[in-house]
Order: structure tokens, then sequence, then C-alpha cells
């Protein structure tokens, strides 16, 4: 167990400060709310589940955010935790992050990531609608490819399926939006477009796909890239910064070849 980890003893006695947002016209502004008796075994998100039966049970209005499946998996899940996208774990999204990372009379800042393209629906929870029209846009293999061949019929190098695996571990989560200081996209959309380029089945739509990607990005308010890092820091999978990289070397490679 780290430094910060402890028993459960009495429970943790926290200090939150929330944000209070009720629509993307709205201000917003943070509300301070004391929770006693919290359970380091609990995730982040019970933590949350517990505060909201507290407020429904005094008639008061339930803080929203976002979750589904709270096993890491679906990226649906994610806020600002003391100012660190998915909170002070490595690799980990805000459902795996559990309580016993924080301390006895802790304060908790928590807020929604932050982006122009991320508009604030309500609370914590914000509009990432942006990323599935950047998908939408190309991320996909759409040409017809006849019925499924049989394992093993087309070659792929090792090295190759490992990156591509990699890069597909994206759960879209939108954390790397949140970290960079450019509300930069470009992490997301160069492991989608990666995945892609790196496998045999993605190669006919090759070209169309990058320019189609960053152009959609673009078009989403999305910021450029100043090589920080801090989005592969907040990554819940760890996706490298070499998919940068290689869809740039994408996006040069489509526009070369479609003038030519």
């Amino acid at each position: 167990m780290s430094g910060h980890d402890h028993g459960d003893g009495a429970g943790l006695n926290l200090t939150l400060q929330v944000w209070r947002q009720n629509g993307p016209r709205d201000e917003g502004h943070f509300e301070t709310f004391h929770l006693d008796g919290i359970s380091t075994h609990c995730s982040f998100l019970e933590m949350l589940d517990q505060l909201n039966e507290r407020l429904v049970a005094q008639g008061r209005e339930a803080v929203a955010f976002d979750h589904d499946c709270r096993e890491g998996i679906c990226g649906s899940c994610g806020c600002v935790i003391n100012g660190r996208a998915h909170g002070p774990e490595d690799e980990t999204a805000t459902c795996q992050l559990h309580m016993r990372k924080f301390r006895d009379g802790d304060t908790i800042w928590i807020e929604p990531f932050r982006a122009k393209a991320f508009p604030v629906l309500k609370d914590l929870v914000i509009d990432r609608t942006a990323l599935d029209r950047i998908i939408a846009a190309g991320g996909f293999v759409s040409v017809s490819t006849g019925q499924a061949p049989d394992a093993h019929a087309i070659p792929v190098r090792r090295e190759a399926a490992e990156q591509a695996m990699d890069a597909a571990q994206c759960i879209g989560c939108g954390a790397c939006v949140a970290a960079c200081p450019n509300a930069a996209a470009m992490l997301f959309v160069g492991a989608k477009v990666s995945h892609l380029a790196l496998l045999p089945q993605g190669q006919v739509e090759r070209t169309p796909r990058v320019l189609a990607m960053v152009e959609q990005m673009d078009k989403e308010g999305f910021g450029n890239c100043s090589n920080i890092y801090e989005c592969e820091a907040a990554c819940p999978k760890g996706i490298s910064v070499e998919n940068i990289a290689r869809m740039n070397r994408e996006y040069v490679r489509a526009n070369l070849v479609t003038r030519t």
C-alpha cells in the first residue's frame, strides 16, 4: 500500500467543493458539502453516491455526474479532482479511484472536464459528442469486405498488432483534452488513427480517414498540441504520445498522396 493508503478506522471526514452548474449558459459555482464516515474502501463514485443519498434525504438536488460501467471500460465517467483529470492515481479512470487515496480531513475539489468542445450540461456532466463526431468522420473500416476471413488469413506483423492494440485501448473519456492546457484532442484522434493505420484492414481508407478526422477535430474547436505530454499522464489507459507523432506523419502523407 502507498503512503496515502490507510486503514478504514471510523471512516473519512471530508469537505467537498463541488462544481454546480444548471447548463452551458449558466456561470456555475462551487458548493461546499461535508461528508463523514466515508469508508476508504469506497470508490470515488460510490462516495458521490453517498453524497447524493444524503442530499435527496434532505430534499436537496443531487449532484449530476457521468457514470456507466464503473469498471474503467466505457469512458463515461470523468471529472477533475484536485486539479487532475481522473484524480491522483495514474492510469485510473474516476470510477476506479478509491477513497484510500485521500486522508481524513481532506478538502477535495471536484469539477467537470474543461474545454470549449465539452460544454457543461449539468454539474459534472459534459457533452463529449464532439469525440463521437470525429469517430463518425472516418474512424471505422467502412469498405465492403465481404464475409469474415478465416482466422490468421490476413498476416499482421506482431509489432504492428501490439501497437494497434495499445492504441485501441483508448476509451474516449476525454481526460487528455481536459488535461491539455490547449484543450487538444490529438491524443484521442492519434490513437484512433493509429489503430487502423497500423492494420492491413485499415489500409483501403487510410488516406481519407486521417484527413476527415483531423478536419472534424478542427471544426469541433479543439486546440493544438504543444507537446506538454500532460495528455499521456492523464490517460487512464496510458496511451502514448507516439500516437500523436504517427497521426502527424499520416496527415502529411495523406496530403502528399492527394496532391500527386
